[in-house]
């Protein structure tokens, strides 16, 4: 048997969720890898300055070089930790592979919370929204395999809202409509 709560504790109590030894192994080798980016640079300035000069310009790639975009949009989800949201939002892109194709007409992914690990969904009708509420467990089940152990642990599922509410010409101010009047 393990320590570790189930799938129905961790339902249940969303909060108690504190990161994983994986989640801690990736923040410590990100911070091994700056620190040693940094002492390599750091040695390699030195060399340059003992040999007369400064920076300059020279057949080999250095820091100094253009990154390509796709690069530097990665190295900047690395070094800010957003492989996460980033993940989820790839998985928001491709909701209706990850669902289907008729669950995806009626569902929609609208938010997902990092701290919580919770993905909000909100459906068009409540016959839908009952039908993905059943649905959750296996779907979180298939995005954790997509994504990596735990990176979601609940989804929400929200029915359709309710209609606008209309402010005109005849409605007093503060009034909630017809209900208002009668008790």
């Amino acid at each position: 048997m393990s320590d570790e709560p189930g799938p129905a504790e961790n339902a249940e109590n969303p909060k108690s969720a504190e990161p994983s030894g994986v989640d801690l192994a990736r923040v410590a080798l990100r911070a091994a890898k700056e620190q040693a980016r940094a002492r390599g640079d750091a040695a390699q300035q030195k060399r340059q300055a003992r040999r007369g000069g400064g920076l300059r310009s020279g057949a080999r790639a250095d820091g100094r070089d253009p990154m390509a975009f796709g690069a530097a949009i990665n190295r900047l989800i690395t070094e800010r930790g957003w492989e996460t949201p980033a993940a989820v939002g790839g998985v928001m892109g491709r909701w209706p592979q990850i669902v289907g194709e008729d669950v995806a007409k009626h569902c929609e992914p609208e938010k997902y919370d990092e701290d919580e690990r919770v993905l909000v969904v909100r459906c068009d009708s409540t016959a839908w929204a009952t039908n993905l509420r059943l649905l959750a467990p296996q779907l979180v089940a298939r995005l954790n395999e997509d994504l990596g152990h735990g990176a979601v642990k609940l989804i929400k599922v929200n029915g359709p809202g309710g209609p606008p509410r209309r402010y005109g010409p005849l409605r007093a101010p503060g009034s909630t409509g017809p209900g208002d009047t009668y008790g």
